[in-house]
């Protein structure tokens, strides 16, 4: 990693916020999420053989079929939270861990689900080794969140779901927000802004077309 690396993927995250302004609604990111877009260490959380595209501003196979999502995606995803430093935030899709690190750095704590056990114990082992201290992980359905932690301030899926689960949105805290892509697996999907106000009442936003690898609703 060089800064010159670090440098080029900030370029491209601000070239392609700028490119879908009309879409996304802004023509430029919370400077907080970029701030740990550059300081989160990318090369760390991706294969040997993909290292050399860390950087780049595209998806990479991380292995078990996943993938680590595009820098853009990752940081207009976090965006899309309107994270605050005290806020509990769940994480649907651990992968990596790559996405849990940056949402480490804009809150109090994040809660982290993946349902492939290989990837969930190697994210938790890499997190830990790079000190980011204040995530818990576990295996399981992101279908059904983790209720023993709700309400959270805001939720982020990382994997395309079939639906906005039920489960999500009762475990989404009034005020908070809900990211999530949805629609069939590889197909056309829609990265939806899911928000509920102080009263419980629900607003649902198509914010962009994405293409995301399926929410698996059975651990592995």
């Amino acid at each position: 990693m060089t800064n010159d690396d670090i440098k080029r993927m900030i370029a491209d995250i601000e070239s392609e916020v700028k490119f879908t302004r009309n879409m996304i609604g802004k023509s430029a990111l919370d400077p907080r999420v970029m701030k740990a877009m550059e300081s989160v260490p990318r090369d760390k959380f991706v294969p040997g053989d993909v290292k050399s595209a860390a950087f780049y501003n595209g998806p990479l196979p991380i292995g078990d079929g996943q993938t680590i999502s595009q820098p853009y995606i990752v940081a207009l995803m976090t965006d899309m939270l309107s994270i605050e430093p005290s806020h509990r935030i769940l994480e649907i899709g651990t992968g990596s861990g790559y996405q849990t690190a940056i949402l480490s750095l804009l809150c109090k704590q994040v809660y982290t689900i993946e349902c492939i056990a290989a990837l969930s114990k190697n994210a938790a082992a890499r997190l830990k080794e790079l000190k980011y201290s204040n995530i818990e992980t576990t295996i399981g359905n992101g279908y059904k969140g983790w209720p023993e932690h709700a309400p959270y301030d805001g939720i982020i899926v990382t994997a395309a779901a079939s639906h906005i689960p039920e489960a999500l949105i009762e475990q989404l805290k009034p005020g908070g927000n809900l990211v999530i892509p949805v629609g069939e697996a590889y197909m056309s999907q829609e990265l939806m802004l899911v928000k509920k106000d102080e009263q419980g009442e629900i607003d649902i936003k198509s914010v962009l077309g994405v293409v995301f690898v399926p929410l698996v609703d059975e651990p592995i």
